[in-house]
C-alpha cells in the first residue's frame, strides 16, 4: 500500500514528498525547475536492504520534515551504506549528499566522478557490472543498449541505469522510461496515463548499423526480465502502484511504449541499418 509521508517545503518553498511504495521502499519526490519557472520535479529512492541498511538511488537535498523522516528511519544517517547515482546527468544534489552522508559509499557514473572529481567517490561506476554484483542481494541492474549513455548533447538525457529491487517489485528509473499519471477529473472522462520512452530517443540511438534492433531488443528482454514488476517510480513525472486499481500490467506497458517508438527505430535502420 502506498502512504503519502509528511509534506516539508523545500529550502526555495517547494514541496518534498516521501511516498511508502512499498515495504522497504520509499519514493521521495523533489522539485527540479526549469529556467527556474516550471518544475518538472525529479527523484530519488531509499530502500532498506536485508541486513537493515539502507541505499538510495539517487541524490537528492533533504530539508524540514522530510529529513527529519528520513533521519528517523536511517538513525540519524548512520545506516545510510551507500548512494547510487543512476543517471549521468542528474547532479544537482550530489554534493550535498555526500556532506549529508560523509560515511557512506558514494557511486557515481562516469560523468559524474569527471564533473566532481574532489569528492570522495567509489572506483566502481554505477553502469559497471561489478558494481551491479556487488548489490545482486538486492538489486537487479539494466543500462540500455544501442543508445548513448552519455550523450555528447548534454540536452540528451536519454539514458540511465534501471534498477529493479525484487523484493518490493519496484522499478526506479530516471527519465529513460516516463509516466505521466493525468488528475483524477481527466481520468473521469476517459484520458487515462501513458508510460512512454523518453523524447530524446531518436537523437540517444548510436549511429551505427543495429542500433536501433539493439535498443528494441533491451527493452523486450528488460520487460521479460523484470515481468513480475507492480510499481515504478520515475523521474520527473510521477509514480505507479498496483494500487492505483489499473490491472495493465507494467510489462505490458512497457511493450505498448516499444510499439509506440517503432517508427523512431524504423527510421533509424533505414538510415544506418
Amino acid at each position: 500500500m502506498q502512504d503519502a509521508g509528511p509534506i516539508a517545503k523545500h529550502k526555495q518553498g517547494n514541496p518534498i514528498k516521501i511516498l511508502r511504495i512499498a515495504d522497504n521502499f520509499w519514493n521521495i519526490r523533489g522539485s527540479f525547475k526549469i529556467a527556474g519557472i516550471i518544475d518538472i520535479g525529479t527523484q530519488a529512492s531509499l530502500v532498506r536492504r536485508k541486513n537493515g541498511k539502507f541505499i538510495f538511488l539517487d541524490s537528492y537535498t533533504l530539508s524540514g520534515a522530510a529529513r527529519q523522516e528520513i533521519d528517523e528511519l536511517t538513525n540519524a544517517g548512520q545506516d545510510v551504506e551507500a548512494v547510487l547515482n543512476l543517471h549521468p546527468f542528474h547532479t544537482v544534489h550530489v554534493t550535498k549528499m555526500h556532506e549529508r552522508y560523509p560515511d557512506a559509499k558514494h557511486y557515481g557514473t562516469a560523468r559524474h566522478l569527471a564533473k566532481f572529481p574532489d569528492l570522495n567517490w567509489q572506483k566502481q561506476k554505477t553502469e559497471d557490472p561489478e558494481l551491479h554484483s556487488r548489490f545482486a542481494s538486492n538489486f537487479d541492474f539494466s543500462v540500455p543498449r544501442g543508445v548513448d549513455f552519455i550523450s555528447d548533447n548534454e540536452n540528451v538525457h536519454f539514458s540511465s541505469v534501471l534498477a529493479y529491487h525484487r523484493a518490493s517489485k519496484t522499478l526506479h528509473v530516471d527519465d529513460t522510461l516516463m509516466y505521466i499519471r493525468l488528475p483524477m477529473l481527466m481520468r473521469f472522462f476517459g484520458l487515462g496515463d501513458a508510460l512512454s520512452f523518453h523524447m530524446t530517443l531518436s537523437k540517444a540511438l548510436e549511429k551505427r548499423a543495429g542500433a536501433a534492433r539493439e535498443f528494441r531488443d533491451w527493452a523486450v528482454e528488460m520487460a521479460v526480465r523484470w515481468h513480475d514488476m507492480e510499481n515504478l517510480c520515475a523521474a520527473h513525472t510521477a509514480t505507479f502502484t498496483t494500487q492505483d486499481g489499473d490491472e495493465s500490467p507494467l510489462h505490458d506497458r512497457i511493450i505498448r511504449a516499444l510499439d509506440k517508438v517503432q517508427g523512431t527505430l524504423d527510421s533509424h535502420e533505414r538510415k544506418f541499418g
